[in-house]
Order: C-alpha cells, then sequence, then structure tokens
C-alpha cells in the first residue's frame, strides 16, 4: 500500500441457486486466496450469497434467514483476512426486501449499501421482490455471529474510508447502478471516492461483453477513479439467461485487467489512487468536492508492501510503439501520425499567418534537426509550396563528425530541400579573439560560443529570404535545460518543443519505415544509430567525441523522471521505486539515484531558459510551455526533492 498502490480483486464463485451455504463455502475460499496474493479490497457479484436467479424463491422466509446466517459467518471469516470486503446478498428491513452489497472488514460489517435503480425490463424483473434502496444512510442492526448487536449505516450515500491510506476511498454500486442515467457512482466520486464498486449480475447477450467493456472503463476515465466489476458466472441458473463472468478493472480510462467469459476466476489488478487524487487536482473541471448527505465509515488495513503492476519504461510512448524490423505499426501508426500532424499543422498556421514560402533548419544530421526537417516538410506540403523552400543549412565547426555532415546533406537531397552549407569556424575564431577566448580552451564559451554563432546565421539566412527559423529542440532538453541560452534555445517557432527525446526517436523511426523512400529511409536509420551529440568539441579520430547522455545521463531515465513528475506530481521516493521496477534489469540502483538528482538538480537551476521559449504545439499531456502549460518561478528552490532523493537508499 506504500505510495498509493492497492491491490484489488473481483471474484466470481461457482454457486448453487438457492444454497446460501455452499455459495459462503465458496466466496469464504475465494476471500482467503484474494487475500493470500495481497489483494486489499475484495468484490463479489450480485446476490452472490443465495443466487441472482432465485426469482420468487427470494419471497421464502427460509432462504432469506440462511442467507442472512451465511452472511454473518462470512463477515466473522474475514477475522483472518486483511481487507475490505463487498458481497452481495439480500437484506430484509422495515417490511421490505433490498439487493445490496455487504461491505465488512476484519470480522465487522461496516455499512450495507442498497441497489438504487432496478431494472424491470426484457429479462429483468427486481421490482417484483425488491425496493429501491434510499439515498442517505440510516442505522440498522446487524447481529454478528457471536449474537453481539451493533448499528451499522444502511444507505446508499456511505463511503469506506482506509485509516492508513485516506487516498482510499471506496464507493459502491450495484450492476444495473452503472447503466443508469445518473449512476450513484458520480456522487461517490465527487463526494470524495477514487475506487469504485460493482456487485454485478450482468447476463450475457451477444455484443454485451464489448458494450460492458466500454462501460466501466469509460466510468473509470469519466470519474478519474478505479473501478472493480464483479460480475456473476457458472453456477447461476441458465434457465433462460447465462452469465459470463466478466470481471472488469478500470483505472482513469485504461481497461487494467478482465476475465475470460464462462471462467468464473478471481481478477487482480493493482490501482494508483495516489495518481488518481493528482490527477483529479490538476483536472479543474473535476468537482467541486460535495460529501454533503454522506456517512464516512472508517476501516484499518495493514500497510503491507504492494507488489507494482508492470511500469513502462516509455511513458511517453503509445503502448505497443517498439518497432521491430518492418513492423505493422496498427493502432500505433494511428498515434504516431496524430502527433506528426499535430506538429505540422501548427508549423503551416505560423507560416500561413506570417506569410512566409520560406523555412531555415539547421540541419545537424542529429535525431532532433531531423524530425524538424520532417515536419517542416509535410508542412510545405500541405500549404502547396516547393520543398525548394525550405532551406536545410549545414554550418561545419571544431565538433561536426564526417558522419553527421554526409547525413545532413543526405537528407536535404532527399526530401527536396535546398542545402546550404556555412562553415562558421572562421567567424567563431574571429569571436574568440574579440573576446580573449583561446581556442585550445574548450570550456563552455568555447561550446557556446558555436551554437549561438550557429544560431545568428540561421537567423540572417531566414531574413534574406523572407523566412522562418525552426526550432528544432526538444522537450527533454528542455526540461533539462541542456541548450544555449540565446543559442539553440531560440527559434522563430519550435516544431519539437512537446516531444521528448524518447519519442523524437521513434518518430524518426516510424517515418523511416513507412515512407517508402529508400534514399531517405537509408538517411535516417543511419541517423538513429549516431550517438546524441551537440558536436560542439572536436572530433576523436573522426569520430563523435562529445555524447551527450555521458553528460546528462540517459534519456530514457530522464524522460521518465520527467513524465511522473510533471503529470502527476510523484515524489521523487515513488519516482525512484517506479524506475527501478522499470529499468532494474540495465541500471543500477545508484545509477537510478544518480541520474535522478541531476534531474532535479537541473530542472529546478535552469528554468529561466524555459521562461523565453519559442512559441511551439503542445502534442501530449506533459508540457513546459511558460504561457500555458507550466509555470513555475525561475529562482524556485528544489530543497525538499534533493532531500528526498538523497534519503533514499540505492
Amino acid at each position: 500500500m506504500r505510495n498509493g498502490f492497492v491491490k484489488v480483486a473481483a471474484a466470481t464463485p461457482r454457486i448453487q441457486v438457492a444454497d446460501p451455504v455452499y455459495n459462503r463455502q465458496r466466496m469464504e475460499e475465494q476471500m482467503r486466496e484474494a487475500a493470500d496474493n495481497g489483494a486489499k479490497l475484495i468484490v463479489f457479484p450480485e446476490l452472490a450469497l443465495p443466487g441472482y436467479t432465485c426469482g420468487d424463491l427470494f419471497l421464502q422466509s427460509r432462504l432469506l434467514e440462511e442467507t442472512a446466517d451465511q452472511l454473518r459467518a462470512l463477515v466473522d471469516a474475514s477475522r483472518e483476512v486483511d481487507a475490505l470486503v463487498f458481497v452481495g446478498t439480500t437484506w430484509p428491513e422495515g417490511g421490505k426486501l433490498y439487493n445490496v452489497a455487504a461491505a465488512f472488514s476484519r470480522g465487522e460489517l461496516l455499512g450495507v449499501v442498497p441497489k438504487r435503480h432496478l431494472p424491470n425490463y426484457g429479462e429483468f424483473y427486481e421490482l417484483r421482490h425488491f425496493a429501491p434502496g434510499n439515498l442517505s444512510a440510516v442505522d440498522v442492526e446487524f447481529t454478528d455471529w457471536e449474537g453481539q448487536h451493533y448499528l451499522v449505516p444502511f444507505g446508499s450515500r456511505i463511503l469506506f474510508q482506509c485509516e492508513e491510506m485516506e487516498a482510499l476511498t471506496v464507493g459502491a454500486e450495484i450492476c444495473e447502478d452503472l447503466w443508469a442515467p445518473q449512476p450513484p457512482s458520480i456522487s461517490h466520486a465527487l463526494a470524495g471516492a477514487t475506487v469504485l464498486v460493482n456487485c454485478s449480475a450482468s447476463s450475457e447477450s451477444a455484443g454485451k461483453s464489448s458494450y460492458r467493456r466500454s462501460l466501466v472503463a469509460g466510468q473509470s476515465g469519466r470519474l478519474i477513479s478505479g473501478y472493480v466489476y464483479a460480475a456473476s458466472g457458472e453456477g447461476e441458473s441458465s434457465t433462460d439467461l447465462v452469465f459470463g463472468g466478466q470481471n472488469l478493472i478500470g483505472e482513469n480510462g485504461t481497461l487494467l485487467a478482465e476475465a475470460a467469459l464462462f471462467q468464473n476466476e478471481i481478477t487482480y489488478g493493482v490501482l494508483d489512487v495516489e495518481k488518481l487524487q493528482a490527477e483529479r487536482r490538476r483536472n479543474g473541471t473535476f468537482g467541486p468536492m460535495d460529501s454533503q448527505g454522506y456517512e464516512v465509515v472508517s476501516f484499518s488495513l495493514e500497510p503491507e508492501e504492494t507488489e507494482l503492476p508492470p511500469v513502462s519504461r516509455t511513458p511517453f510512448l503509445p503502448a505497443g510503439s517498439q518497432p521491430a524490423s518492418a513492423p505493422d505499426y496498427g493502432q500505433t501508426q494511428e498515434r504516431f501520425e496524430e502527433i506528426l500532424g499535430m506538429q505540422a499543422m501548427g508549423l503551416k498556421k505560423r507560416l500561413e499567418h506570417t506569410g512566409c514560402r520560406f523555412a531555415v533548419v539547421g540541419l545537424s544530421g542529429g535525431l532532433d534537426s531531423t524530425l524538424a526537417l520532417l515536419v517542416a516538410v509535410r508542412a510545405f506540403d500541405r500549404l502547396g509550396l516547393p520543398r525548394e523552400g525550405l532551406l536545410a543549412v549545414t554550418m561545419p565547426c571544431f565538433g561536426a563528425s564526417d558522419r553527421t555532415y554526409r547525413n545532413a546533406c543526405a537528407l536535404a537531397q532527399a526530401v527536396g530541400a535546398s542545402l546550404r552549407e556555412i562553415s562558421i569556424k572562421d567567424s567563431v575564431r574571429s569571436h574568440f579573439r574579440d573576446i580573449g577566448q583561446p581556442e585550445e580552451r574548450h570550456d563552455v564559451t568555447y561550446e557556446n560560443a558555436q551554437a549561438r554563432e550557429r544560431t545568428q546565421v540561421l537567423m540572417d539566412v531566414a531574413n534574406q529570404v523572407g523566412g522562418l527559423v525552426i526550432g528544432t529542440g526538444d522537450l527533454s532538453e528542455l526540461a533539462l535545460g541542456w541548450a544555449t541560452y540565446n543559442g539553440d534555445h531560440m527559434s522563430m517557432y519550435g516544431v519539437n518543443g512537446g516531444v521528448p527525446k524518447t519519442l523524437v526517436r521513434h518518430l524518426v523511426r516510424y517515418w523511416a519505415d513507412t515512407c517508402g523512400e529508400e534514399a531517405l529511409s537509408q538517411a535516417l536509420y543511419d541517423v538513429l544509430d549516431t550517438p546524441v551529440s551537440p558536436e560542439l568539441l572536436p572530433p576523436e579520430d573522426g569520430r563523435i567525441s562529445q555524447k551527450t547522455e555521458d553528460l546528462v545521463g540517459p534519456y530514457e531515465l530522464h524522460d521518465f523522471f520527467l513524465y511522473y513528475m510533471l503529470r502527476f506530481g510523484f515524489s521523487p521516493e515513488k519516482i525512484y521505486r517506479l524506475a527501478r521496477k522499470a529499468f532494474g534489469e540495465d541500471y543500477r540502483a545508484g545509477e537510478i539515484l544518480r541520474w535522478m538528482k541531476q534531474f532535479y538538480r537541473r530542472f529546478f537551476a535552469l528554468h529561466f531558459k524555459r521562461s523565453r521559449l519559442p512559441d511551439g504545439p503542445r502534442v501530449g499531456a506533459v508540457a513546459l510551455s511558460p504561457r500555458g502549460d507550466w509555470r513555475m518561478p525561475s529562482d524556485a528552490s528544489a530543497r525538499i526533492w534533493l532531500e528526498e532523493a538523497e534519503a533514499l537508499e540505492e
């Protein structure tokens, strides 16, 4: 349960209709099994204790009495189980019978949530036997297995909150409640529930499983919540219906787990309630919180370690975007096309607005400038402008390698751009003489003078043709402040500012795999195989000597840190834990920690560079534009983040 992670389970027992003793035994077995597997929240189907398909047997007092006895036995059995459990059962009260979800933990019944919306159409006729539940909770009496009497809340508006982790707040609804125009889960979430459970007995029909899947995923996304849906399965009467046991676990629009139909499984998932809370905080339209009329019932759990779910190494990338040779990109193609389209449309609008028919790109032969060139090509094509108006400028200096020079030339030729080679060596040497900088002193002045000279050349060339300078710097470089202030930091429109380095690489590879132009593909593949470098230090034996990731750290780690810090506001401890899970096979814990400290230091110290960024399109959920996406003072202290990082153990 540390860091907000909670393992949950949706369990479908094999039952016998109208045999609460047998059903309780099967549920007790599954309850213990799920708890032994680490589940802290366990949900059973609707009316699972007597059986949903009892029909008019629900009018028999003998069945109701035995069901009540077996509920007492099941509650008592939970003394040995460290979990919050929801069971679908019957509840006679005030001369009426209710279809309820009984919530209990550690031998104590905590509350009873009645079904609000009773279907009475098609194959359903629940109003024949049950009364709709009340909203506000009232106290009802419960007698436990030992004969002790105590009062418990009965009503729809009950939330169950974990004492050890308040972010784990649970609300319940029952089957049809989710299908209704205004499900109880809406008010539960607005009252503070981060996890919603549903005890269901939804029967099967052709195509219904797909709709049910979208309903659960959609509701979890709409309410920024976890959703645990337990469905009745084999064992219910098949006189007229079939029940598939389609257990579903959703989290904020994503389906984490699903049971195979007709298997009567226990389905597990790990929810991150801390992430859900963070998402709600940043979503200005969620809320405001309204807990009026709700009763909050506390329960306690042992704060045991929860095994983390699989963690993607590339959170900025769509799932399944690790291309093989000549891959079938499938749905990933749609996502990559969408990103490239947003970049190109942003540039297209800027060119249209300024009336420019020319654009200038400093083409180094590296990844970022390659992607900027490709995006500019797409924008020119959409405008119907000749590609010759796209000026690719290569500016060799002290650190330029033969390989990147050849790639720059090949790329320009392959896309039909105009290529200009402008050596800046003499200009930089003249500048060194002006400021008294020895050429043999390879310090930050030596490096940045080249970067600023390149930017000056690009700006002046753009003036010559009446065009725009297209910025090439990416989101990862902006986060780390890995840009020369008023050098490559500056442009007239930055197309890559919303794209992290890991995604830049995949977009370029995607273009290489799908463009169908052999010369362009070969040039792109060679760019992909070239080490990332600003090429500001002289090559060694003709090879790149300055490798960015040796200096600032692996971009795959920094992108990982960036995503979870900005997207969800996670603490260094939680990000470190996730990173060890994702990268443990390739990086030692000490390496991950070292680069994470580097990330925090650079992110805070160099924010002033981000405060003066050129315009550029936002393409994902994480962006650093000072005009909207990320606003922080340039002199904010990194102290508390670094102190927490320093305290972490390798």
